[in-house]
């Protein structure tokens, strides 16, 4: 997992008039290394029918779908990975749920990250590196500095144990801030920065989120920007 963890967030879309599936085509343009359906306030009915949806769109791709907070319905949807914040279900429960789905995990602190790899999840997203408008209570912000232990604490599990999940940095990321996490994470997760101004309608909205995608991949390209010194 490399580059932009994309993520399609309905309760960002419909405030800007945008359609979930049209969004998520014009990210996959650009073969993100995942595409997340982040679905708070719909129900589960719906939830599972756009993820359905977006299942062949992903399969063409060739880019993991990602559902968010439910395994269940990553299960009964096929999705490829199931993406758990600190309240969900524990990953003991997802992986009776959905024994065929990856595992993801949200952490915002060290600790939570050492505990979270026990679970041997395919990645752990930490953060906010920066203060970011997706979550009406958002927790402390970690800035690159907790964005570089991360990667340290990872590097260190995997000398331990052989075992490396890929890290995901995530909250208020910006084409403009990306450089700066590059060194140390595998992935930036991107919601607002994706969304076009309100001037664009019409396919020129999605011509621009397909132009910001590709921006973010190209941030990730340079392979000297992987893993930069991050220490022991």
């Amino acid at each position: 997992m490399r580059g932009l963890y994309a993520i399609v967030d309905l309760d960002a879309l419909e405030s800007r008039g945008l359609d979930a599936l049209a969004f998520a085509s014009a990210l996959l343009d650009s073969a993100p290394c995942a595409l997340q359906l982040r679905a708070k306030h719909a129900t589960p009915e719906a939830t599972l029918e756009l993820l359905r949806a977006l299942r062949p769109l992903c399969n063409a791709a060739r880019v993991p779908l990602v559902a968010n907070d439910r395994a269940d319905l990553a299960a009964v949807a096929r999705a490829d990975v199931v993406h758990l914040g600190q309240t969900d279900a524990s990953p003991a429960l997802a992986r009776v749920l959905a024994p065929d789905v990856r595992l993801g995990l949200s952490t915002h602190t060290p600790e939570e990250l050492v505990s979270a790899l026990r679970a041997m999840p395919d990645y752990v997203a930490f953060g906010p590196v920066w203060s970011t408008r997706s979550k009406s209570a958002p927790d402390p912000i970690v800035g690159v500095a907790g964005v570089k232990q991360a990667a340290q604490l990872i590097r260190h599990h995997a000398r331990e144990t052989g075992f490396r999940p890929a890290l995901v940095a995530i909250g208020g990321v910006t084409l403009e801030r990306v450089a700066e996490i590059t060194p140390y994470a595998d992935a930036a997760a991107v919601i607002a920065d994706l969304i076009p101004p309100s001037d664009l309608l019409g396919t020129d909205a999605y011509d621009y989120v397909r132009a910001r995608a590709r921006q973010y991949a190209a941030a990730f390209d340079d392979p000297l920007a992987s893993f930069g010194d991050v220490g022991t």
